[in-house]
């Protein structure tokens, strides 16, 4: 997408990450917030076998969106893997980035993962199943899931 990058963050506290805090605490959402709180204290930085931190940049280098993956925390199995502080600028919302920014973390995710699983809004419920993702509460603390065995990176769908 033209003017935009998603790069891998390698290190969140370099990041100008807090006009993202301050838009996502506003609408109610706290786990941006929690992102920067992890990285912190060193409970979640990203850094596991398969985990990564990723960011979409405008053509200014602002932070305009972010989102990772983790092992999934809430299951012991490491071949399943979770989206993890998934977040759009409000302005940027319906232009391509979270597409942009999801279609990055699945074929990274695929490296090293069985099983892709997420917690979303209803909200958002449109934008994730337009990727393949499945509702069901099959994984705890999870609204879906994704066979990544089953993804076909070139036509951007899960294969049914």
């Amino acid at each position: 997408m033209k003017g935009y990058e998603v790069k891998r963050i390698k290190n969140l506290m370099d990041e100008s990450i807090h006009p993202l805090v301050d838009e996502s605490q506003k609408a109610g959402f706290r786990f941006i917030q929690k992102l920067v709180n992890d990285y912190k204290d060193g409970s979640n930085t990203f850094n596991k076998p398969g985990e990564a931190l990723y960011g979409v940049y405008d053509q200014d280098g602002m932070l305009i969106a972010v989102g990772g993956i983790n092992i999934n925390p809430f299951s012991d199995d490491a071949r399943i893997g979770r989206v993890r502080r998934f977040y759009v600028a409000k302005d940027y919302r319906r232009k391509g980035i979270g597409k942009l920014l999801l279609e990055t973390l699945i074929s990274k995710a695929m490296n090293h993962f069985q099983i892709m699983v997420l917690n979303s809004t209803p909200q958002a419920d449109a934008f994730y199943t337009s990727f393949g993702f499945i509702k069901s509460d099959k994984y705890p603390n999870s609204t879906h899931l994704m066979d990544l065995k089953e993804y076909d990176v070139h036509h951007n769908e899960a294969k049914l």
